[in-house]
């Protein structure tokens, strides 16, 4: 099913002339076939003899009335919208119409759990596809009461937004609709909702099982609270801490933003093949089903979940009841939820040290998009849909929350949030733009905010922070047993634009960040000795307050990561800071160092070899969750991607021997454990790792970690990618976990196996099985590309009749783009796309050039993968600088 496109012009246009008094939809839902059939009735006011649209990607349309007339079908009816002509002052909008049931995460999803064979439906609007489930003007600012009416079966639960009814007897609502009543169905009309945007309205319907609780709001009233999940997976819901993180969510953002939760109740439910983390529906959060742990978690994911509740409910202020004008804001959205819910994990939470976890995982993610070709300001120009549908990135969201970071920092903590309290009193139920928040924040601060709001939000790219620093010998007539031997005699800190070849050159921007001193204590520590402000808003600035100071033995620029910026140490620290990165006391400063040494990496400047073998000297000493998770991923990106191929199996063997040793002295069971149990089983590759792997598939325990079902996937997964294990074992598997979660393994399994054959088959379903659903399109994927590169660097052959799989690739790209919905084409564009190589590379810079009208979204995510794989051909040139490969590990 193809793509729809909306420009932002027509949007303006069309609510200059409209404004929507209210939505009534009737939909019957059996679960079963393709489609379901819609009545709608939409009232709106409108220019007299104006004509307009309506938004509708229908399966079929049976009628339309406009006021109390039929219109032509063949007249109005187009593959995305409907042409209604000659309006009055007063409308009245009749639609009867089928629309189609999805399995791309969008639109209404469909999905049957192979447990019960039970059918589970939710709703995925955002950004443009409310009209994939019932007619509506689909864009943020044409606000509107929406009523649901659901025929659906009786034993089945439906929510919305509104409360959830008494479902009753359907007999007058099939009699209105002109059908024969159904056995087994009840209907559930809901009340209208408040005046919301069509993207955060919601439909779950299906024999969810659900859990109950309450609180009261700041203003006095009762929240009633719901926790919702498919039958298979109740009993691993875990819903005291669920509730507990929510009621936390709910007391901190109501103190801190001065207004009581908007809407009438709190829903989340736990929905199966979500493409997301989850969805801010206005009273019925959708959230990613992988957030309910059948098997052991780490803590990095658990934490994760606490971020994703706390963002979603900050998302009930920041988007729900105060909304985007256009696209445009959407960082007014996303970027104020992500800043807020880490604020509350931090504050609320027993993640106390959430901004660690902000720094090493969300910060890398904004830093690597903001050097892509792609880079753009966080009040991104939004001309279309096809602008938006792919800035749901680091930028939108990362950068957007680290530089409101900053902004607090700025005008104040108390100002910012009497601001934001004024914002939601003056615009609530509204939509605003960039200039309406600043307004209120320059009110409560006495700020004149447009030059930071200029250099901030509207310009892209990122600046690169240094420090030097100048020493000399000290006053020797002073000298003591514990004087230093050198003083520090100036401190600089420059920045300068980080330039991207393409794109406008980032200015300078205003920075409030800290430079850390650090020395060794009586106990051999790193610890800080000073932490030196410094507002640095031009190309250089001294630090006075050094001067004088004994040198310490690492510098830090960006303590405590304050500010949003690409740093490096002065030579001497950062060399002292990598050979003791186990002394340093503090976390966050650990983490600090290796995202200094991995951006020096991705940029060429430092071989990958010289990380690995920093990194697995000291991962020992990484105890945070999140940042050794981090840790983790990226020491699979430097071995498996930014290494020479004809070195990565060796490397392979000497990481999985050192996690090896790790798992086998960190403390039993923990979750340092459990990390590096996971460790090896990625990364192992001789034979006598493979044969280990095959002895903890048989083992009930390893080292005080239960081989839980999800860790023998795992080891299943590497087996079949070294073509180590038989199908019979997938087959066997398969039937020992026959869940959705399984089937989806099982696929990953097979198609990670490094054979022609194997991978030729995954291939092909991938491309011509249209109708895959999303999960099972993802698993394959990610199995396919598992060993796909060879040691000589070539890709496993395909074969026939598919020429080699990069050809095939930049063949049928544009292809999928025309056939398959935006989810599923940025999935087959992005995880199909051939590892790097000269070659790889040759092959994109010529389709781009030859496809210079291809979509929007699509050269974008072409426009990515190119500089992807051109960073990781430069990495591997330095890494194969090093004069001893064998040193890349230890």
């Amino acid at each position: 099913m193809p793509q729809y496109n909306l420009t932002r012009d027509e949007a303006r246009s069309r609510s200059s002339h409209i404004d929507v008094t209210s939505y009534e939809h009737t939909l019957i839902l059996t679960g079963r076939g393709d489609s379901f059939r819609v009545r709608s009735r939409i009232r709106f006011t409108a220019d007299p003899d104006a004509t307009t649209f309506i938004d509708a990607i229908t399966a079929s349309v049976e009628r339309i009335v406009l006021n109390g007339l039929d219109l032509e079908l063949a007249e109005v009816v187009a593959p995305s919208r409907i042409t209604l002509p000659r309006l009055a002052a007063e409308n009245e909008l009749v639609i009867d119409a089928h629309f189609s049931y999805m399995n791309t995460g969008e639109g209404l999803h469909r999905f049957v759990d192979p447990i019960d064979d039970e059918v589970y439906l939710y709703s995925q609007f955002e950004v443009p596809d409310a009209r994939r489930v019932f007619p509506v003007f689909e864009q943020p600012d044409l606000k509107a009461p929406f009523s649901f009416t659901v025929v659906a079966p009786e034993h089945w639960t439906v929510v919305s937004n509104s409360p959830t009814p008494t479902p009753g007897d359907p007999a007058e609502t099939f009699a209105d609709l002109g059908e024969e009543a159904a056995e087994g169905m009840a209907v559930w009309q809901f009340a209208p909702t408040t005046p919301i945007s069509s993207y955060i309205t919601a439909i779950i319907a299906g024999p969810y099982r659900s859990v109950h609780s309450e609180l009261v709001s700041s203003d006095g009233q009762p929240v009633p609270l719901g926790l919702y999940c498919r039958e298979s997976l109740f009993e691993h819901l875990d819903s005291d801490t669920l509730f507990r993180i929510t009621r936390a969510g709910f007391e901190f953002f109501e103190r801190e933003f001065g207004v009581p939760y908007p809407f009438e109740k709190y829903d989340q439910l736990f929905v199966p093949e979500f493409n997301a983390g989850a969805m801010e529906n206005a009273g019925a959060v959708t959230i990613l089903e992988n957030y309910i742990f059948r098997s052991r978690p780490t803590e990095a994911l658990v934490e994760r979940r606490t971020v994703t509740v706390l963002h979603e409910l900050a998302h009930m202020w920041f988007g729900d009841l105060v909304t985007m004008k256009w696209w445009n804001d959407l960082w007014l959205n996303e970027s104020f939820a992500e800043f807020m819910s880490t604020l509350a994990t931090a504050e609320a939470t027993k993640y106390t040290e959430a901004w660690t976890t902000f720094a090493t995982i969300e910060k890398s993610w904004a830093y690597r998009q903001d050097q892509l070709p792609s880079t753009h300001p966080i009040v991104a120009p939004i001309e279309d849909l096809a602008d938006v549908e792919v800035n749901f990135d680091g930028i939108t969201y990362a950068k957007g929350a680290s530089v409101l970071k900053q902004l607090v920092a700025w005008v104040g903590r108390a100002e910012f949030f009497a601001g934001l309290a004024q914002y939601f009193e003056k615009h609530a139920w509204a939509n605003t733009e960039l200039s309406d928040l600043l307004r209120e924040l320059e009110a409560t601060s006495g700020r004149d905010l447009a030059t930071w709001s200029k250099l901030w939000l509207e310009e892209s790219g990122v600046n690169l922070i240094e420090a030097s620093v100048e020493t000399a010998p000290a006053d020797t007539a002073q000298e003591s047993d514990s004087s230093p031997a050198e003083v520090v005699t100036r401190l600089r800190v420059t920045q300068k634009p980080w330039i991207i070849e393409g794109q406008p050159v980032p200015s300078l921007r205003p920075h409030r960040l800290a430079i850390g001193f650090y020395s060794e204590n009586a106990e051999g520590r790193l610890v800080r000795t000073h932490a030196l402000p410094l507002d640095l808003d031009s190309a250089e600035a001294d630090v006075p307050e050094a001067v004088g100071l004994p040198k310490p033995d690492v510098i830090v620029v960006n303590d405590a990561d304050l500010t949003y910026a690409k740093v490096r140490f002065d030579p001497e620290s950062m060399r002292v800071a990598a050979a003791r990165l186990s002394d340093f006391d503090d976390s966050l400063t650990q983490l600090l160092v290796l995202s200094t040494l991995w951006d020096s990496v991705r940029d060429g400047e430092l071989p990958a070899g010289v990380y690995i073998e920093t990194l697995l000297d000291h991962l020992g000493a990484i105890t945070h969750s999140s940042g050794l998770l981090t840790q983790m991923r990226q020491l699979e990106t430097a071995v498996g991607a930014y290494l020479p191929p004809a070195e990565r199996a060796e490397a392979h063997t000497r990481v999985a021997d050192r996690l090896g040793e790790l798992f086998a002295s960190a403390p039993a069971g923990s979750d340092q454990a459990f990390q590096f149990l996971r460790g090896v089983i990625r990364h192992a590759e001789s034979p006598a790792q493979i044969d280990q792997l095959r002895q903890w598939l048989d083992a009930a325990e390893v080292g005080g970690i239960t081989i839980d079902t999800d860790l023998k996937w795992e080891l299943l997964i590497a087996l079949s990618n070294h073509d180590a294990i038989a199908e019979s074992a997938i087959a066997d598997m398969s039937a020992e976990d026959p869940s959705a979660t399984g089937q989806r393994q099982a696929a990953t399994a097979r198609a990670a196996r490094a054979t022609s054959a194997a991978k030729s088959q995954a291939f092909t379903r991938m491309i011509d099985e249209v109708d895959l659903p999303n999960s099972e399109l993802g698993a394959l994927a990610t199995g396919f590309a598992m060993g796909l590169q060879t040691d000589t660097g070539e890709l496993i052959a395909a074969e026939p009749p598919l020429l080699d799989f990069a050809t095939e690739y930049f063949q049928r790209v544009s292809g999928w783009w025309e056939t398959r919905t935006l989810e599923m084409a940025q999935t087959m564009t992005l995880k199909l796309f051939p590892p790097a190589t000269a070659h790889t590379v040759a092959q994109a810079a010529t389709w781009l050039t030859d496809h210079p009208a291809a979509p929007k979204g699509l050269l974008r995510l072409m426009r990515e993968n190119l500089a992807d794989a051109q960073r990781a051909l430069t990495a591997q040139e330095t890494s194969s600088m090093v004069e001893d490969p064998s040193k890349i590990a230890r």
